[in-house]
């Protein structure tokens, strides 16, 4: 698919990741260009359909760092969308850490590129009482990331009882589409 409006997908291991062909095909019928990027977990998890994902996109789903020699095998991003995100996600991003994660690492630099960024957490409630939580959101808005959580985004639930099937993948593309707008 050709297109000048570029759109990074990331997504960490959470149940909502294994709907990304859906949310794929979504975004593209909005007229973007999906370049699809997994953490190692959530490639694990979609591991017999990434061939299918990658011909879906016209890109390779990566789940790992270029080597250095290698050229970049997406074009560059409009907006990147990082969701489902992790507990563990949100706070290596916040901090810093990239710990050998591509999307956590082009996330964290992003931050500095001035690309426009979104990201929607899937957590349970239980991840929202750690302290650490909420002073990651903190810093993610802070540096001009949109967060969806809470009315309008995501709700956490309690644990056990989430439903991957309702988690708002449309309030996230919304999102994404007026942040370029």
């Amino acid at each position: 698919m050709s297109s000048t409006r570029v759109l990074y997908l990331l997504g960490s291991a959470a149940p909502p990741v294994l709907d990304v062909g859906a949310v794929v095909e979504r975004a593209q019928g909005q007229g973007w260009d999906v370049c699809l990027g997994l953490t190692p977990t959530a490639a694990r998890w979609l591991e017999s359909a990434l061939p299918t994902l990658a011909a879906l996109t016209g890109h390779p789903v990566r789940s790992a760092y270029r080597l250095p020699h290698e050229p970049d095998p997406w074009p560059p991003a409009t907006v990147a969308l990082l969701a489902p995100a992790t507990f563990n996600t949100l706070n290596s991003w916040a901090l810093g850490l990239t710990g050998g994660s591509f999307i956590v690492g082009f996330a964290a630099e992003a931050i500095g590129k001035g690309i426009p960024l979104v990201t929607m957490p899937c957590v349970n409630s239980a991840f929202l009482a750690h302290p650490q939580f909420d002073r990651s959101i903190r810093t993610l808005r802070g540096a001009g990331v949109r967060v969806l959580l809470g009315e309008g985004g995501f709700v956490p639930n309690r644990p056990g009882e989430g439903n991957p099937t309702a988690y708002p993948w449309e309030a996230a593309l919304n999102a994404v589409s007026e942040m370029v707008s």
